[in-house]
């Protein structure tokens, strides 16, 4: 093994992005009285998701030992940034990594995509590093599934988004693109589970992370502000709005088996008829927490008026909200964006049916951040990179 491979390390655990009771462990590990234990962890849960601290010592009101011990055990560090893109609209994705897990590990990355409005942000975040279930309209879906992140990795990327822009108090805004400013304005005021991965295959962590993102002591996301998005995972839908509370939103892109089986695989597990069933029961479904359906619009594949009505038949009693999306572009894609025409047309027919169907104006093309697009040139990049090592390599045993 050469020299650089062995000094690699696993480094040491983050307590960004663990949850109270994990502070609590550690505080004991490092001696802290157990009388103490619960003030004290409010104290750090305090500095790390209020403040934003990325360093012990800025924890000005905890003790000097306590903060020195913890340093020597862990740390505050968030998942490195390792590339950023800026769209010509402002959307921001994020080449992220994480931690070592284990000596010689470089870190799994994902990706996590910011889209700025005037007086509203939204983060895009990962739940699994690739995917499992092979939409055929989707690139995410190309890239092989590795492991599940878990909830700390998940509210890291969170972290990473507030620390970039400024949205922790006392924070530097970037001038290089458009960020919500002005009082009472938060720059991640949204979460929406719709990067890479499917959410409810990683249902503990993602429920662990939902729980420290809208805990009202810390980043305090109000649960109606984070939405958790599924290909139709039909049997956990009743334990996400039971234990989590967030708005739901379902990747339907189909009216009947037939092309749903095509578009998304999973419908042959979770046929429509069992999926609507569990939206119909989903807790605390209602006019004001209305279903969001998502449907990107494929030419000539699902736009046409006949569909648009068998939308609107399919959906009937549900608090639904029905999300038209242009299909978004990539390389190798065996489908093409319906014509706006065709768009306005099946837009129209549903609205008249009383369902809100905006259209989601494509954000991030030119930089592959949109919808479906989270695979990007990343995967092929670090495979071309690889390639590069291992001939290096080759050269250097000759």
């Amino acid at each position: 093994m050469s020299p650089a491979l062995a000094s690699l390390t696993a480094a040491p655990p983050s307590l960004a992005g663990a949850t109270r009771a994990e502070i609590a462990r550690a505080l004991a590990e490092i001696g802290a009285p157990e009388r103490e234990l619960r003030m004290r962890a409010g104290q750090l849960w305090h500095w790390i998701y209020h403040r934003g601290a990325r360093e012990f010592s800025a924890m000005r009101n905890i003790a000097r030992p306590v903060l020195d011990a913890l340093g020597e055990r862990y740390t505050l560090a968030r998942p490195e940034i390792v590339a950023e893109q800026v769209s010509a609209d402002g959307t921001r994705k994020w080449l992220l990594r994480m931690a070592s897990a284990y000596p010689g590990d470089r870190g799994a990355e994902i990706e996590a995509v910011y889209i700025p409005e005037t007086a509203r942000g939204t983060l895009c975040v990962s739940s699994q590093v690739g995917c499992t279930l092979n939409c055929t309209f989707c690139h995410t879906g190309t890239q092989a599934w590795a492991r599940n992140l878990t909830a700390a990795e998940i509210v890291g990327q969170v972290l990473v988004a507030r620390d970039r822009l400024g949205d922790f108090p006392g924070g530097t805004p970037p001038t290089d693109g458009l960020v919500p400013s002005g009082e009472g304005v938060r720059a991640v005021s949204n979460v929406v589970f719709m990067g890479m991965g499917e959410p409810l295959y990683n249902f503990g962590n993602v429920r662990e992370a939902i729980a420290i993102l809208t805990d009202g002591d810390g980043l305090s996301l109000s649960k109606r502000r984070v939405t958790v998005s599924t290909s139709g995972v039909a049997p956990e839908l009743a334990r996400l709005g039971a234990e989590c509370g967030t708005m739901l939103a379902v990747s339907l892109h189909a009216t009947n088996d037939a092309l749903r089986n095509t578009l998304v695989p999973l419908n042959k597990k979770y046929p429509i008829k069992q999926l609507l069933q569990a939206c119909r029961d989903y807790p605390g479904a209602s006019n004001a927490r209305r279903i969001t359906f998502e449907y990107v619009m494929l030419k000539g594949v699902n736009d046409s008026p006949a569909e648009a009505k068998a939308l609107v038949r399919l959906l009937a009693g549900l608090p639904a909200k029905i999300n038209l999306i242009p299909f978004n572009p990539w390389p190798g894609s065996p489908y093409e964006c319906s014509d706006w025409e065709a768009i306005e047309r099946f837009s129209d027919i549903v609205f008249a049916a009383g369902y809100a169907s905006p259209v989601r104006t494509p954000r991030g093309r030119d930089i592959l951040a949109a919808c479906g697009q989270l695979k990007s040139q990343t995967e092929r990049l670090r495979a071309r990179a690889r390639l590069m090592l291992e001939e290096n390599l080759a050269v250097g045993l000759d």
